[in-house]
């Protein structure tokens, strides 16, 4: 059995500039960013209490303020921005990150192009501060 539950975030979305071609930095366009947090949530269930978990409003408001700032080159370099982000809050053990770039320069036709990538720490160790 997982001890760990999730909070999910699923199709924010941020206007950004990231990409490799000077068109990409140029006009930007719609990243969707998909986000679950792996963390401990008896507790908060139990006390019915917002500091016991993650508050996912202000996850999701600081993952897409993230995505639309500082352009990159590659949405794996977005990805691991986002994941940074979950991992600074304290209860979060662990996370998965998809970033999904739909309007990619491709010359054939295609729905999405992806990536996903998992982060984690051990639930004693890492950054602190961010509770809720």
């Amino acid at each position: 059995m997982n001890p760990l539950d999730e909070i999910t975030l699923t199709g924010l979305r941020a206007n950004a500039f990231h990409g490799v071609l000077e068109q990409e930095r140029r006009t930007g366009q719609v990243f969707i960013i998909d986000v679950t947090v792996f963390l401990p949530l008896a507790d908060a269930a139990s006390g019915d209490d917002l500091d016991r978990t993650i508050h996912y409003g202000e996850l999701a408001e600081r993952i897409v303020a993230a995505v639309e700032s500082d352009p990159v080159d590659l949405i794996e370099t977005v990805a691991e921005r986002v994941a940074q982000i979950v991992l600074d809050y304290e209860l979060a053990v662990f996370t998965k990150v998809t970033v999904h770039k739909p309007s990619a320069p491709i010359a054939v036709p295609f729905d999405d192009v992806s990536v996903t990538i998992n982060r984690g720490r051990a639930p004693s160790a890492g950054p602190v501060g961010f509770s809720a």
